[in-house]
C-alpha cells in the first residue's frame, strides 16, 4: 500500500506542483480543506506560499490537536510558509503558530527582499542522500529563528546565514520549495516519502 499523504489546503498558494510531485514519488495524495481531517492523517504536508496569519486562520481551531499528532510521531513536511507555521509565531502576523518548533519567524535582513531564486543549502541530513547538487528554489522575506537544536540545513544570503531546513522528531521543515527545485527537489521529496513510510 502506498503511503497516504494529507496535503493541507488552507486557501493559499498553488497545490498542483506539490501534489503532482508527491504522486511521482509514489505517494497517494489527498488534498483537504477541512482541517479536522488532518487529525487522522498518516502523513501531513503543509505546503506554502502566503502570509502567516492567513495560513493559520483555518488551522487555529485544530492547533492543539495537530501539535499533539506531530508530537506523537506522525511524519510531516512543512514547505516555506508551511514550515514557518510550525514555529510559535511570526513577526509577519499576530496569530500564534502551531508551536511545534520552539522559536519565532523573523524578517530577514537584506537589501533585496524577498530572497527569490536559486540558492544552496548546506546539510548532512539523510534526507539529502543522493541529491545531485544542493541548489534549491526560494521565495521568502521571513525565516525561522529556532530556540532549540533543530536546524539541519543552512543557507547564506547577502552575507548572513539562516536556517533553511529544520527537523524535530519526524517533522521536517524546508524554507525552500522542493517541488519547484527540479531533480534535486524531487530527490528530497522521494527521500522524505521513504522516511515517512518507515515512520508509519
Amino acid at each position: 500500500m502506498p503511503l497516504k499523504v494529507t496535503v493541507t489546503d488552507y486557501g493559499v498558494g498553488n497545490l498542483f506542483s506539490i501534489t503532482r510531485s508527491l504522486e511521482k514519488c509514489g505517494a497517494e495524495v489527498e488534498v483537504v480543506s477541512d482541517m479536522s481531517k488532518v487529525l487522522d492523517a498518516e502523513c501531513i504536508v503543509f505546503p506554502g506560499v502566503g502570509a502567516f496569519d492567513r495560513t493559520m486562520e483555518k488551522l487555529l481551531p485544530y492547533r492543539d490537536g495537530i501539535r499533539s499528532r506531530l508530537e506523537s510521531g506522525v511524519p510531516a513536511l512543512g514547505i516555506c510558509i508551511g514550515m514557518q507555521i510550525l514555529f510559535e509565531g511570526s513577526d509577519e502576523g499576530s496569530r500564534p503558530g502551531l508551536g511545534f518548533y520552539r522559536g519565532r519567524v523573523g524578517r530577514m535582513h537584506g537589501k533585496v527582499l524577498p530572497h527569490m531564486g536559486w540558492n544552496s543549502v548546506v546539510s548532512e541530513d539523510p534526507i539529502f542522500e543522493g541529491v545531485p547538487d544542493n541548489m534549491f528554489y526560494f521565495v521568502h522575506s521571513y525565516c525561522g529563528r529556532e530556540d532549540e537544536p533543530i536546524r539541519v540545513g543552512s543557507t547564506e544570503y547577502e552575507g548572513a546565514e539562516f536556517g533553511s531546513m529544520f527537523k524535530k522528531q519526524n517533522v521536517y521543515g524546508t524554507q525552500f520549495h522542493p517541488e519547484k527545485s527540479s531533480v534535486t527537489g524531487m530527490r528530497v521529496l522521494r527521500n522524505f516519502i521513504e522516511f515517512a513510510e518507515e515512520c508509519a
